[in-house]
């Protein structure tokens, strides 16, 4: 009886822990939202005025993130839910969609913004050099704030978003430097220029994430997840012969599943099943994975699946 007790107690000090993580998660990214949100607004204005095309396509890519970014939050919140009659494994693959959301939307806005940066350096325009300088400060400044906040985020809509912010940094970092060139050179073709290679390492960054996310949905091994060293720790346990036909995948990039067949040492009597099945899942746990299913088998039932 006192056993079963401890066991619950554990779960929900787990629980517990994994829930203060996703609800300061949702409140970065609520945050991130608003700052976004008027950020852009703000920019818009100062790039119409400006007449700075690096910046007017900036604040549209902004305007996009930012009602991604709601929609990201908003499917964070729903990943916490816990598992029903619908979702067996729970919600957290809903934060995942949101990452897949974000990065599609990056790559058509960074599209858009080459095409514009291209017309441009065809019609080269004056731009407002001094204009472009504020604005630029302004930039580092916030998404500086932004970034800082959500740079201890584990979760992929969070890295997704830190990313976001690093780019726009770096593209205020360009304006700022280009600003300055402007201001004391005759360059109207420096402001597409920039924009163009804002554009171009925004959608090299969505493409690398795209590639992360797709991985767990097509149900990949974890990248983070050292599949030999996991097989070593499972065989080195006592009483484990072997084990094989292993499958292990994630939820949400950060919480795995797996699934395995052990065989067993002859000698393993029936009061040991239980502690075996427990070293198996401790050593799972130790590699982010959240949910163990084990089959034991003997030599005598041989399996069909020897696969590793």
């Amino acid at each position: 009886m006192g056993h079963g007790h401890n066991h619950s107690n554990h779960q929900h000090s787990n629980h517990n822990h994994s829930h203060t993580d996703i609800s300061s998660s949702s409140k970065n990214l609520a945050w991130a939202f608003f700052l976004n949100l008027f950020f852009s607004l703000f920019e818009l204005v100062g790039g119409v005025y400006s007449n700075s095309i690096a910046i007017i396509s900036d604040a549209f890519h902004d305007l996009g993130d930012a009602l991604s970014l709601a929609f990201v939050w908003y499917l964070q919140k729903v990943s916490t839910r816990p598992n029903d009659l619908n979702f067996d494994y729970g919600y957290k693959r809903f934060s995942i969609l949101g990452a897949l959301f974000i990065s599609v939307l990056l790559t058509v806005g960074s599209i858009f913004m080459i095409i514009e940066s291209i017309k441009r350096f065809i019609s080269p325009a004056e731009s407002k050099a001094d204009a472009m300088f504020v604005l630029a400060i302004v930039g580092v400044v916030v998404n500086g704030i932004a970034m800082i906040r959500l740079n201890h985020g584990s979760s992929f809509s969070e890295r997704a978003v830190f990313l976001h912010f690093l780019e726009d940094i770096l593209g205020w970092v360009a304006v700022l430097i280009g600003s300055i060139f402007m201001y004391f050179w005759n360059l109207p073709w420096f402001d597409p220029f920039m924009s163009l290679g804002i554009a171009v390492w925004i959608l090299f960054n969505a493409y690398r994430n795209t590639k992360q996310v797709m991985r767990v949905f097509l149900q990949g091994v974890p990248i983070s997840l050292n599949r030999s060293e996991l097989i070593e720790h499972w065989e080195n346990i006592k009483g484990v012969k072997s084990v094989h036909d292993i499958k292990i995948w994630s939820l949400d990039g950060n919480h795995h599943v797996a699934s395995l067949h052990v065989l067993m040492d002859q000698k393993v009597n029936l009061d040991e099943f239980q502690l075996l099945k427990e070293e198996i899942r401790k050593v799972a746990s130790e590699f982010e994975i959240i949910h163990t299913t084990i089959e034991l088998e003997t030599d005598a039932e041989q399996c069909k699946l020897h696969s590793k």
